[in-house]
């Protein structure tokens, strides 16, 4: 928040310092800086503090972000994404666990903490079980859940929406086309779907193969001690809460048949006056998304007995919408910065000379140098600054248009991808990221001497190798000419 207050000063004084210069990024427009200490531009900043520049910025993102809550939320609170987590993971067979542990991980992401405070635990657990190294189990399903961020088979995930609704307002801003790298019209939630599909399946072999052949042989050298209260039978579901998970799926089979019932009729496919292909269905996949997890968390907390009565569901959608306040606080000063960036042309200005610098440097014929480079100093700044959106706030208004000015064939979502692995696969590897102390207390448990440095070094193969893999699957998919959504 503290950074964003900063930039906003630092701009205002830029604007001064600068005012009226001007420039062109095309020949058909130029653009002329405007000083935003005058009395007029003061005076926008006031009149659009509040409903423009922060809860209408992003058409209304911020409300996206709370509403997909609703759904998503109401199914943690609920209890069901906690038992999902357990009964697949105490039903896993050795030869396949690290596997399904990275990939529990990478589902797992779907909720807000479940995959942080259940599976690393349980993945301990599940190693003890066996006689094994517990932080084996808990480095892979870390591993998962972090490295693995932004990869996942659901879509209109709360990444999807963040990175997707901004990229797009990014490039409104600076009058980029909002065309995949293949030219085509893009849905801003699913423009990295296929990418991040095929990116789920790889971090799962590429992660449990890191776990099979550097984690386990270096962590089995370690001793290790069982703490007196472990107990499998914490994790273990109830017959109560195996009833509800049926009625879950019961819920789960109605909420699917609606959907398709939506997508048959209502909100089929169908060509405008104009002439345009619009398909009202995939326009409004986050409700869908967020109505399928509202039926099934519904069903499963009556029938756990977690809701008594209606008063609850409310409560737990209130809770789970009272989590993201941090997002409400940041969001305030992170869009009224990026709405008077755009409204001086400070950020245009910064495309301008950006683009002007890395075309002198002979970087625009060097589109997968270009990606590379991207790649390198997300993953680097993300050591220094954790927080998908926040970084995302500060990079995307000015890569995005940069890169593309450089080079046509940095499209948005080609950017996004490229950031979004860049920014998960580094998540392991600093002491800044959110979790990692209580990480660490996990750990703890059963290496007391384990530090610090130690839970760097055990996570550091995992980030190197993801990211390398990560970006050279972004790079086939190009090369290939491969869509990376839709």
């Amino acid at each position: 928040m503290f950074i964003f207050i900063f930039l906003y000063i630092i701009t205002v004084i830029l604007t001064a310092i600068f005012s009226g210069t001007t420039f062109s990024l095309s020949p058909d427009k130029s653009y002329t800086i405007l000083n935003m200490l005058s009395t007029e531009n003061i005076r926008w900043s006031f009149q659009n503090a509040i409903l423009n520049n922060w809860i209408a910025y992003a058409n209304g993102i911020l409300g996206i972000i709370l509403f997909v809550m609703f759904g998503i939320g109401l199914a943690d609170e609920s209890g069901l994404l906690s038992a999902v987590i357990r009964k697949i993971g105490l039903g896993i067979s050795e030869k396949i666990l690290p596997f399904m542990l990275i990939f529990l991980g990478i589902m797992s992401n779907i909720a807000t903490d479940a995959g942080y405070i259940i599976l690393i635990p349980l993945a301990g657990l599940l190693y003890a079980g066996i006689g094994k190294n517990p932080l084996i189990g808990m480095a892979a399903a870390f591993a998962g859940v972090s490295a693995g961020f932004s990869a996942n088979l659901i879509p209109a995930t709360i990444a999807d929406v963040v990175v997707g609704n901004n990229a797009l307002v990014f490039s409104q801003n600076q009058s980029i086309p909002f065309l995949s790298y293949l030219g085509k019209e893009m849905n801003p939630i699913t423009m990295n779907y296929y990418f991040m599909i095929v990116s789920t399946f790889l971090l799962v072999i590429v992660g449990g193969i890191v776990t099979i052949k550097i984690t386990k042989p270096r962590l089995s050298k370690h001793k290790y001690i069982l703490p007196e209260d472990l107990n499998k039978g914490d994790f273990k579901l109830t017959d109560k809460e195996n009833h509800a998970l049926k009625m879950a799926g019961i819920g789960l089979l109605i909420s699917a048949v609606i959907s398709i019932l939506l997508a048959i009729f209502p909100l089929k496919s169908y060509t405008d006056s104009s002439g345009t292909s619009v398909n009202p269905f995939m326009d409004n996949v986050i409700i869908i998304v967020t109505f399928i997890f509202f039926i099934c968390g519904l069903f499963y907390g009556f029938s756990s007995g977690k809701f008594k009565k209606l008063n609850d569901i409310v409560s737990a959608m209130s809770k789970q919408v009272g989590s993201m306040g941090y997002v409400i606080v940041l969001t305030f000063f992170c869009y009224n910065f990026l709405a008077m960036l755009t409204y001086s042309n400070v950020g245009t200005y910064i495309t301008y000379v950006g683009a002007n610098f890395l075309t002198a440097l002979g970087a625009s014929n060097s589109p997968f140098l270009l990606l590379i480079g991207f790649i390198v100093v997300t993953a680097i700044i993300n050591l220094f600054v954790g927080g998908l959106s926040a970084k995302w706030m500060l990079l995307g208004p000015i890569f995005l248009p940069m890169l593309y000015r450089v080079n046509p064939n940095m499209t948005p979502d080609v950017i996004s991808a490229a950031y979004r692995l860049a920014d998960s696969s580094t998540n392991v590897i600093t002491p800044l990221m959110t979790y990692a102390g209580l990480i660490l207390m996990y750990m703890r448990k059963y290496e007391p001497d384990f530090t610090v440095g130690d839970l760097i070094s055990t996570m550091l193969p995992y980030s190197i190798i993801f990211i390398i893999s990560w970006t050279i699957l972004l790079v086939l998919f190009i090369v290939l000419k491969l869509p990376l959504g839709f």
